[in-house]
């Protein structure tokens, strides 16, 4: 009896411990293993939960999602697949935010923070969202309570600029404004100068194009200001001479800035912690003496226009640097500076002299092993790495890349988000094996014309324990190796291959059939783009697979474009 309620009084205490303990800890992972140990602690994480992540929006029935977690404070909520920015996707897959806002309208009371990506959202959505949530929504990433309004990159049908008129008048707490590389034309800068003066807390607004002169008035109210991009020159250059920034800015990204226009940066460049050159028109030697007069840089974004040369300038100037973007140049292909290209020599620079690198994603024009070893051995911090292998030199120095490949894996040990683009011959099926042997830790990752065969695809999946979401694109798997290395990566939750062996009627897909795993079948299709003079050029888009988790079932907006995958009629045809 004595041990019977001693046993009693423990399961007390520790049910009064982890009462206290559980509201401190924050992290998804930690939480989702926190609520598997038993039900008390799974119904205690209902309760304290306040922030969730849905990767992908047809996982779960919104209804499903309010009934375990209705304290939610904040959601985040992705649509399309990833794939979709590149055009990859069919435009009509899916990913409507209808069903979420009509949820949202009528439970989460508490919800403060919404965030949608890849999302189809309407004009409807919006207008339910303000009526409904209006006074409480602090963050959507509609009414006086707004903060943060990001609308980057989105493709928004303009009527007019009267919304950030309305913003302008009855907001005084707004802190973010963001639309930058939208469409938007109809704004008014006097909305931007109202904004500025009534919300002292605007900290970021990155807008669409408009003269940096016609700004000067913006520039002057908002004395908080600490990030700012977007805007254009489209006068003579020595006008720009009278432009004063806010004395707080740190993080600056100007559109169509030229060597000419680059001299209104040098007063403050020594304060820059953030540049964004990406849509700049500077070449080599422009980065070059702009870099060198940001001793205190931690995030550049910029083209491989940059060169090696400017690298080798960023590698001994910017020692602080955390986070480090290149993207390819708009025309690459004839691209009148031979000096901006990227290769082996500028990565081994920026490795050997930015050691606290946490970020790097780069399109390289050619690459080598000792490049990926200089990586491993100096950049322990390094978190997330993205190499892109362009195809414009024929004629690559060092290939496969098996060895320095494992070297990175093995020396980075923080790795948590890695892809890999390469080409034929790049990574052979011995280097695939590698990558799923030395990826302890990564749970996102994307793979681009790797592997010779079927055994590298097998050999990877071998590995890999923590990898919950897996992209590929132009490999030669086949679709049995596909599903059998799905069902051995344990802890994967989302799948999208385009390009692979198809079988002839698709039953090799059966063995990735498992409960709760939606597969869908995308077939291949013709895609006309323009090329450079105007003339329309065919594109073949092979088949894609899209695979993933889901607790509300197979969805039910299906396209004409979309082929689900029904074991049960595969069986029985």
């Amino acid at each position: 009896m004595e041990e019977r309620n001693a046993s009693r009084a423990n399961i007390s205490m520790s049910d009064m411990i982890i009462d206290q303990v559980i509201p401190y800890i924050t992290d998804p992972r930690d939480r989702a293993s926190v609520s598997l140990v038993c039900r008390s602690w799974y119904d205690l994480d209902a309760l304290t939960r306040k922030h969730v992540t849905i990767a992908l929006c047809y996982t779960v029935t919104p209804a499903r999602l309010w009934r375990r977690f209705k304290q939610l404070e904040s959601l985040n909520l992705k649509g399309k697949p990833r794939a979709s920015m590149f055009n990859l996707i069919p435009e009509d897959w899916g990913g409507y935010a209808t069903p979420w806002v009509e949820e949202i309208a009528t439970s989460f009371a508490g919800l403060k923070f919404l965030h949608f990506r890849r999302m189809i959202v309407t004009d409807s959505d919006l207008e339910v969202l303000a009526k409904s949530r209006g006074k409480d929504l602090l963050v959507l990433k509609l009414d006086k309570s707004l903060k943060s309004l990001v609308l980057e990159e989105s493709t928004i049908i303009e009527k007019d600029g009267e919304w950030l008129h309305e913003i302008a008048l009855n907001n005084t707490v707004l802190e973010a404004l963001n639309f930058y590389m939208t469409d938007l034309s109809k704004i008014r800068v006097e909305d931007l100068e109202l904004i500025a003066r009534r919300c002292s807390s605007l900290v970021s607004v990155k807008i669409s194009d408009f003269d940096i002169l016609d700004l000067m008035g913006f520039f002057r109210a908002a004395g908080s200001l600490e990030e700012f991009g977007g805007g254009s020159f489209n006068v003579q250059p020595e006008k720009y001479s009278a432009v004063r920034f806010p004395p707080k800015l740190c993080r600056l990204g100007l559109t169509y800035m030229g060597k000419n226009e680059m001299p209104i940066v040098f007063p403050f460049a020594a304060v820059l912690r953030k540049l964004d050159l990406l849509y700049a028109l500077l070449d080599t030697e422009d980065h070059c003496l702009l870099i060198q007069r940001c001793p205190n840089l931690e995030v550049l974004e910029t083209r491989n226009v940059i060169g090696d040369r400017g690298l080798e300038v960023l590698a001994r100037c910017c020692k602080t640097l955390r986070r480090l973007r290149i993207e390819r140049g708009a025309d690459e292909q004839g691209m009148e500076d031979e000096e901006g290209v990227v290769s082996q020599r500028g990565l081994i620079a920026v490795a050997q002299g930015c050691l606290e690198l946490e970020y790097v994603a780069v399109y390289v024009s050619d690459i080598t092993n000792a490049s990926l070893e200089c990586f491993g051995t100096h950049l322990k911090n390094l978190c997330d790495f993205r190499l892109v292998l362009l195809d414009r030199e024929e004629r690559i120095t060092d290939l496969p890349l098996d060895n320095g490949v494992r070297a990175l894996l093995r020396g980075c040990h923080r790795l948590r988000r890695f892809a890999l683009y390469l080409r034929p011959g790049g990574l052979t099926d011995t280097g695939l094996g590698y990558v799923g042997q030395y990826s302890q830790n990564i749970r996102w990752m994307l793979l681009g014309y790797v592997g010779g065969s079927d055994a590298g695809l097998l050999e990877f999946s071998k590995g890999c324990p923590n990898l919950q979401k897996l992209e590929m694109r132009g490999c030669c798997f086949s679709e049995y190796a596909l599903a059998v290395a799905t069902s051995r990566l344990k802890s994967l939750r989302y799948l999208w291959v385009q390009g692979y062996r198809a079988s002839e009627n698709g039953h090799d897909l059966l063995a990735m059939v498992r409960p709760f795993w939606n597969i869908e079948l995308i077939p291949s299709r013709r895609v006309v783009v323009a090329d450079p003079l105007g003339e329309a050029v065919y594109h073949e888009h092979p088949a894609h697979i899209l695979a993933y988790y889901s607790l509300a079932g197979r969805r039910k907006d299906f396209p004409d474009t979309v082929k689900p995958l029904d074991p049960v009629s595969f069986l029985t045809s």
